[in-house]
């Protein structure tokens, strides 16, 4: 196969699925790995995609849902840092609500010699946590989703409404100054709504490529947060916008 027609069959599947493992495309196009490396790293450097660990991803879209095996190895410096930040605001015998994204894994790692009560609606998280001998873990269920490893649709919502939590810690999949936060389906932006809604202390965890985007389901304004955890300063623009909003910057 040429090049040109590799890199075409790679584009499709970067609209179609937003990631790809080089393994899945060397067997698809009957190839090397090294070779789809090669295609990788050319497309990147044209400014096509963004490599990873074992394969590549864009952003682009509304429905920008990347697999967890793609988003477990991106930004781990910038989620551990975030990590740090997020166990600093947990106190002793508190009770937080940790969501399925994978910037809650990272918090959930730090958490597991603490004094706590953590509810979740992720499996990795109930796995994490499941052998503390000081926290008390609470799984909340629904419809298994293996792309996402956590439990997700109205049966998960209606689980978490029974519940209340003195903070919860949410990520989602873009921010943006206009429209505030946004999900890739309406699940999460479900799921994410009744978190806000039953903590008193309100966090968003996200790095700052989630900042500018639009996805496909309105979660919340930025308003119904008590603070924004991050990664790396923001821009002059950014540090107003939460500011107006009254959402304090960590």
């Amino acid at each position: 196969m040429l090049a040109i027609a590799r890199r075409n069959a790679i584009r499709e599947q970067l609209k179609e699925h937003k990631s790809v493992t080089i393994s899945e495309l060397a067997s698809r196009l009957d190839v090397a790995k090294e070779t789809i490396r090669r295609d990788l790293r050319s497309m990147e450097e044209a400014g096509e995609l963004m490599r990873t660990h074992g394969g590549a991803y864009i952003l682009e879209g509304v429905q920008n849902n990347i697999d967890v095996s793609t988003r477990r190895v991106l930004k781990t410096a910038e989620k551990e840092l975030i990590a740090q930040k997020c166990e600093a605001l947990i106190q002793a015998g508190d009770f937080v609500f940790l969501d399925g994204s994978t910037t809650a894994w990272c918090i959930a790692r730090k958490l597991v010699n603490r004094k706590l009560t953590v509810l979740t609606n992720s499996l990795e998280i109930a796995n994490i946590l499941s052998d503390s001998g000081t926290v008390s873990l609470f799984l909340i269920g629904g419809e298994y989703s293996p792309r996402g490893m956590c439990f997700s649709g109205q049966s998960a919502v209606r689980n978490l409404e029974r519940y209340f939590v003195d903070k919860c810690f949410i990520s989602c999949r873009s921010v943006s100054m206009a429209h505030g936060m946004s999900d890739t389906d309406d699940d999460s932006a479900a799921l994410h709504r009744v978190a806000l809604e039953h903590a008193r202390a309100r966090y968003l965890a996200v790095d700052g490529t989630k900042l500018g985007w639009d996805s496909f389901s309105s979660l919340a304004p930025l308003r119904e947060l008590d603070g924004i955890i991050t990664d790396a300063p923001l821009s002059p623009e950014w540090r107003d916008c939460f500011r107006h909003s009254q959402v304090k910057i960590y």
